[in-house]
C-alpha cells in the first residue's frame, strides 16, 4: 500500500509538471519543468516496480535540480525553496526505512543481494548537500545593499521651511517644505528600543459594510501647541490632547455615502493662523478640512465650530465651474497647502471611470475669506485669473490628487500632477496634456502662472502619476555651492533632484530608448527620462517568477511568457501587458523623508508587478464588475477600450515575482549614491499562519526622520510600526499594531519636554490590511 501511494503521488506530480512544462516550452520558457516531470514519472515507475535503483536515480535528479536552481538564481533562499522544497521532502520520504522495505533488493554479480545502504547513499548524500546549500542561502542576502550614509552635519543652518516650532508639526510634511523631518533629538538610536505605548485614542469612524473597497486610514495628524488635529476616512475632523490622547472636539460634516466614490480617505487637515493677528477670538486659528464630497471647510481650531466668514458660511464648494458634476466622481483626498495668505487645493478624479471627468484645476483661495484668487488649469494654463461664472474648467485635464509643497521665499508652489483619464489610452491628447501629464509643475504663489515643468514620463500609458509630495531642502554640491533643491519621488522609482528655482537637474537626468508596439490607434514615446538617482528595478525574466511550490511557480512562468513585456514602459495591449514597476509604484503618496542637515533621504521602495489588458468596448462586461482603482475592470466610459488591471499574482494569490517586494533604503542627495537597501517586513499578516519570516513585503505609506538619527515607518502589509537607524537602515525597534499602519507617522514634543512618536492604524482597503480606528502615541519611559 505504501508503495502504491508513493507511486501514485510521484505519477501525479510528474504528470502535472510534464503537461505544464510542455506548455511552458511552447511559450518560450524553461525546459526544466518538463524534464522534471519526466523524471517524476520515471521515479513513479521505479517505485511501482519496487526497483532499488529508484534511490540513486532520485538522488541524481535532486542534485541536477539543485544545480539548475543555483544556476538560475544563485544562493537566494526564497528562490531556491520553491524549486527544491518538494523534491527534498519526497527524497526524505524515500530514504525512510518504512519505504525502503518496499523495494526488492537486486542480486549482485557475485550472487549476493545489494544492501539498502548502498542504494540510498547517493540520495542521502544529495539531501545533505541540499541542506548545506539551504543553510548557506539562509545566511546570504543577495538582494541587499550594505553601507552607511554620511553622519556629519553638512548644513550648519538648515532651512526647514516656515516658522514651525521644533516640537510642532503644522503641515502634512511638518512644514510647507514637506521634508518629514523633525529637529527633535530626545529619541535617539541608542534609546529608541525602549519606546513604550503612551496612550491610544479610537476615533469611532470604522469601515462600514457599504463603504467602497478603497476605504483607507492614511492620515498624518498635525500638532499645534498642545493639540493634535486629524481627519478620518469619512471626513470627520478631530482634535485631541497631545499629552493624554483625550478628545477635545469632533466635527462630522455629514458626508453622504456614495458607491460611485472610488476613494474613501482623508490624508490630513491643514492648520493656519494669520501671523499678523494678535487677537484670540473665534476662528483666529483655523483647521481646513477637505471632504470626500468635494468641500473645503474652515473650522475654529479651538472649538471645531465652522468659521462662517470663510466662503459660503464656512465652506468652499469644489464642484464650482466644473464641466461635469456626477456625485462621487471628484473630491480632495489630500490636505491643501497654506502659503502666502492662500489656501491652495487640487482634487482627485475617479481613475478610469469616464472620459467625462472633472477638471484637474489647482485653485488658490484667500485663506481668510475663501474668495478665489487664482486658478491654474493644465488644459488652459495661461488663464490663471479667476474664471467667470459662466465658464467651466477644462474637462478631464491632468489632476493633482497628492500633496503639494511651497517655498514662500521663492514664491512658488510645487504640484505633483497625474494623468488624463483614461490612463492607459493616449489617443486624442492635446499639447497641454502631453506637456503637463505626470510631471512636477512649479506655479507662482501670487498668480498661479507656470514657472517651470519637469515631466517624469512622456506620453504616460501606465498610470505613472507623480504620486508624492516633493520635499524641499538646500543641497550643498560637491563644489561647495548651496542650491535650493527639490526631491521628487516617482512611481517608476526615479528620484528627481532638481534646482527648485528652475527645475534643472542637480543629479543628471538622461533620456533612454523605450519600447514601442502600442495599439494601432495610439503611439509610444521613443525615449523616457531616467534620473541618476533611481530605485527602478531590473527587468523581470522567467527565472524571477516565484511560487510556494513548483506548481504555482510553473503557472507564473507560463503567465509571464503569455504577457507582453519588454521592460519598463511596455505599452498596454489587448493580449495583456506586464507593468513593472506596477500601479502602486516604487514610491507612492507616502513620499520619502529628507534630512536637511545631513542632506540624505530615507524611503521605502516597493516592487510589485501589475498586469493590464485592454478590453474593446463591445466586449466590456456589464456594470458591477468594477473594483478599486488599481483592481479589476476600469470601464473608461466614452473611450474605445476599458482596462482590466491588478497585481500579478499566482493561483494561490501571492505575487508571481520573487521576493523581496519591499525595502527600506537610504541615499546621499549630494552624490545620488544609494548607501543601503534592506528588505523590510514579514509575511506574518499575509498568510493564514502567523509566520514572521522577513521576506521584504509591499507597503504603502511614508517615513519620517529625526535629528536623533532615527527613521520611523509603518506602511508594510504586516501590522508593525518600526524604527530604523537612518545611517545604515538597521531596524532598532518595532511595535505590534492593532490594525494596518498604512499612514505616515509624525513626532512632536509636549510642554513638559517629552517627545512622542505617533501613528494612525486603520488599514487600507485595496491591499487588505486589517481595518481599525486607532491613534497610538509612544514615548520613552520616565
Amino acid at each position: 500500500m505504501i508503495n502504491l501511494l508513493t507511486s501514485g503521488l510521484l505519477a501525479l506530480i510528474g504528470l502535472a509538471l510534464s503537461v505544464g512544462g510542455a506548455w511552458l516550452i511552447a511559450v518560450g520558457g524553461s525546459w526544466y519543468y518538463a524534464l522534471a516531470g519526466l523524471a517524476f514519472l520515471l521515479a513513479a515507475y521505479l517505485s511501482f516496480a519496487r526497483k532499488p535503483v529508484l534511490l540513486p536515480f532520485y538522488g541524481a535528479f535532486l542534485l541536477a535540480s539543485l544545480a539548475w536552481a543555483v544556476w538560475e538564481t544563485g544562493f537566494d533562499w526564497w528562490q531556491l525553496a520553491p524549486r527544491g522544497g518538494l523534491i527534498v521532502v519526497i527524497g526524505l520520504w524515500l530514504i525512510t526505512p518504512v519505504f525502503r522495505k518496499t523495494l526488492v533488493a537486486a542480486p549482485t554479480d557475485n550472487g549476493s543481494l545489494e544492501t539498502d545502504a548502498k542504494r540510498s547513499f547517493v540520495l542521502e548524500g544529495s539531501i545533505v548537500i541540499a541542506v548545506i546549500v539551504a543553510v548557506y542561502s539562509m545566511l546570504n542576502n543577495p538582494n541587499e545593499i550594505e553601507g552607511n550614509l554620511p553622519s556629519d552635519v553638512v548644513a550648519e543652518n538648515p532651512q526647514f521651511g516656515g516658522t514651525v516650532p521644533d516640537g510642532d508639526w503644522h503641515q502634512y510634511g511638518r512644514t510647507p517644505y514637506g521634508q518629514r523631518y523633525s529637529p527633535l533629538d530626545q529619541i535617539t538610536t541608542e534609546n529608541v528600543a525602549s519606546l513604550e505605548q503612551a496612550w491610544v485614542y479610537q476615533t469611532g469612524d470604522l469601515k462600514r459594510e457599504s463603504d467602497v473597497p478603497e476605504t483607507t486610514y492614511q492620515v498624518t495628524p498635525l500638532k499645534v501647541g498642545e493639540t493634535l488635529y486629524l481627519c478620518t476616512p469619512h471626513s470627520w475632523a478631530i482634535a485631541i490632547d497631545a499629552k493624554t490622547g483625550q478628545e477635545k472636539w469632533k466635527f462630522d460634516p455629514g458626508v453622504p455615502e456614495n458607491p460611485d466614490r472610488q476613494h474613501q480617505t482623508c490624508r490630513g487637515v491643514t492648520y493656519y493662523m494669520d501671523p499678523a493677528t494678535t487677537e484670540t477670538g473665534p476662528c483666529t486659528e483655523r483647521v481646513f478640512l477637505p471632504t470626500s464630497d468635494a468641500r473645503l471647510i474652515a473650522l475654529d481650531a479651538r472649538t471645531g465650530d465652522v468659521c462662517p466668514s470663510f466662503g459660503d458660511e464656512g465652506t468652499v464648494h469644489l464642484e464650482t465651474n466644473m464641466p461635469y458634476n456626477p456625485a462621487g466622481y471628484y473630491y480632495s483626498t489630500s490636505p491643501p497647502v497654506a502659503a502666502d495668505g492662500k489656501i491652495i487645493i487640487g482634487g482627485a478624479v475617479n481613475d478610469n471611470y469616464s472620459t467625462k471627468s472633472q477638471s484637474g484645476v489647482i485653485r488658490a483661495y484667500d485663506i481668510n475669506t475663501g474668495a478665489l484668487v487664482w486658478n491654474w488649469d493644465s488644459g488652459n494654463p495661461e488663464q490663471t485669473e479667476p474664471i467667470p461664472d459662466d465658464q467651466t474648467y477644462t474637462a478631464n485635464s491632468p489632476n493633482s490628487w497628492s500633496v503639494s509643497s511651497a517655498d514662500e521665499k521663492l514664491g512658488m508652489i510645487y504640484v505633483p500632477l497625474g494623468n488624463k483619464v483614461p490612463d492607459q489610452l493616449g489617443m486624442n491628447r492635446d499639447e497641454n496634456v502631453e506637456t503637463y501629464s505626470s510631471s512636477i509643475v512649479a506655479l507662482s504663489l501670487e498668480t498661479g502662472q507656470v514657472q517651470w515643468v519637469r515631466q517624469t514620463v512622456h506620453h504616460d500609458l501606465w498610470d505613472m502619476d507623480v504620486p508624492a509630495q516633493p520635499a524641499l531642502l538646500d543641497i550643498t554640491t560637491p563644489d561647495g555651492e548651496t542650491v535650493p533643491a527639490l526631491v521628487g519621488p516617482t512611481k517608476q522609482g526615479d528620484i528627481y533632484v532638481l534646482d527648485r528655482r528652475t527645475g534643472d537637474p542637480i543629479i543628471p537626468v538622461t533620456e533612454v530608448p523605450a519600447p514601442g508596439g502600442a495599439i494601432p490607434e495610439d503611439h509610444t514615446a521613443p525615449t523616457q527620462p531616467v534620473s541618476g538617482l533611481t530605485f527602478m528595478p531590473e527587468p523581470l525574466t522567467g527565472k524571477d517568477m516565484w511560487g510556494i511550490t513548483l506548481f504555482d511557480q510553473l503557472a507564473c512562468r507560463i503567465a509571464f511568457h503569455g504577457l507582453k513585456y519588454e521592460g519598463r514602459y511596455t505599452p498596454p495591449s489587448l493580449e495583456g501587458t506586464l507593468v513593472y514597476p506596477g500601479n502602486f509604484g516604487t514610491f507612492n503618496w507616502g513620499s520619502v523623508a529628507v534630512d536637511p542637515e545631513r542632506q540624505i533621504m530615507f524611503g521605502m521602495p516597493t516592487y510589485l508587478a501589475f498586469t493590464s489588458r485592454l478590453i474593446p468596448r463591445d466586449a466590456v462586461p456589464p456594470r458591477g464588475s468594477e473594483k478599486a482603482s488599481e483592481m479589476g475592470i476600469n470601464r473608461n466610459e466614452g473611450a474605445p477600450y476599458a482596462v482590466e488591471m491588478g497585481p500579478f499574482l499566482s493561483p494561490l494569490g501571492i505575487p508571481c515575482q520573487a521576493p523581496p517586494w519591499g525595502y527600506v533604503a537610504g541615499a546621499d542627495l549630494r552624490t545620488g549614491e544609494i548607501a543601503y537597501k534592506h528588505k523590510n517586513g514579514t509575511v506574518e499578516d499575509m498568510t493564514p499562519l502567523p509566520l514572521p519570516f522577513q521576506v521584504g513585503v509591499p507597503g504603502i505609506g511614508g517615513p519620517i526622520l529625526t535629528k536623533g538619527g532615527v527613521a520611523f515607518l509603518g506602511a508594510a502589509v504586516d501590522n508593525y510600526f518600526r524604527a530604523y537607524d537612518a545611517a545604515n537602515g538597521n531596524q532598532l525597534w518595532e511595535a505590534r499594531l492593532p490594525a494596518g499602519g498604512q499612514s505616515t507617522p509624525m513626532t512632536y514634543e509636549t510642554d513638559d519636554g517629552t517627545q512622542y512618536v505617533l501613528i494612525v492604524a486603520g488599514g487600507h482597503g485595496s491591499i487588505g490590511t486589517k481595518p481599525g480606528d486607532y491613534v497610538i502615541a509612544y514615548k520613552l519611559p520616565k
